[in-house]
């Protein structure tokens, strides 16, 4: 008896917010194209999205940064703010690699960010980790600018008094959680984790999931973020 073949995976569904029309027509060709994803919708400004995001619930938003209106920063916040929206990843769009809203753009929930000069395949790359779950950041930024952004007063936002209490938080991580934690914020995948401690990759996945619960943070993106103001890991001078 022939065995069933098992249905394709649902393709990833991606919302495109950007107030440039014709960025918008060629992200949408660039998904479009790729037989695991598809575009649900396109929003001009931040107040779209979010509303776009409650009716299409995609998996994914490609957020510009800087939008009239209400910006990608403050759409990104309304989305991580919404219990109904939590398993929708964002990530940033940035004009320059160096972004001064890159910092806040993680903490308002964003699974990391990505230049609008990255190759094709890099976007899409973005677009299918972040969809994952398995997000840390766009390969050209990664983990070393977040430090820097940190070191350079990204956390002024937070006050002394929710620092405290953020460090406070990880004392509810075992020993290895905290080093698990560590790693992650080294920018290390499951793999790459497991080959250091000599576990399996399920096994680092499990600490994963346990210290983002303990935590409340979103995805691996906030890890780094915790990770680095709470003072854990510090920025290393280049």
């Amino acid at each position: 008896m022939e065995e069933t073949p098992s249905p394709d995976p649902a393709p990833i569904r991606v919302l495109l917010a950007d107030d440039q029309a014709l960025l918008r027509s060629a992200f949408k060709v660039l998904v479009d194209s790729e037989p695991d994803m598809r575009v649900v919708g396109e929003a001009s400004d931040g107040a779209q999205a979010f509303e776009l995001a409650r009716s299409a619930r995609p998996d994914v938003v490609l957020m510009d940064i800087r939008m009239p209106g209400t910006d990608g920063l403050a759409a990104t916040r309304l989305i991580s703010a919404d219990p109904e929206l939590a398993d929708v990843r964002v990530v940033m769009l940035t004009t320059f690699e160096v972004d001064e809203y890159v910092a806040a753009s993680l903490r308002a929930g964003a699974s990391g960010f990505l230049g609008k000069g990255a190759e094709p395949e890099e976007l899409l790359n973005a677009i299918r980790v972040a969809a994952a779950g398995d997000a840390l950041l766009s390969p050209a930024a990664t983990k070393g600018l977040i430090a820097t952004f940190l070191a350079q007063g990204g956390g002024a936002e937070e006050s002394p008094a929710a620092g405290a209490a953020r460090a406070q938080r990880l004392a509810a991580l075992t020993g290895r959680e905290r080093e698990v934690l560590v790693l992650v914020a080294a920018g290390l995948s499951n793999d790459e984790i497991g080959r250091r401690l000599v576990v399996s990759p399920l096994t680092v996945k499990t600490h994963v999931n346990r210290a983002m619960a303990k935590l409340g943070a979103r995805d691996r993106a906030q890890l780094v973020v915790i990770a680095y103001e709470s003072g854990l890991v510090r920025p290393r001078a280049e």
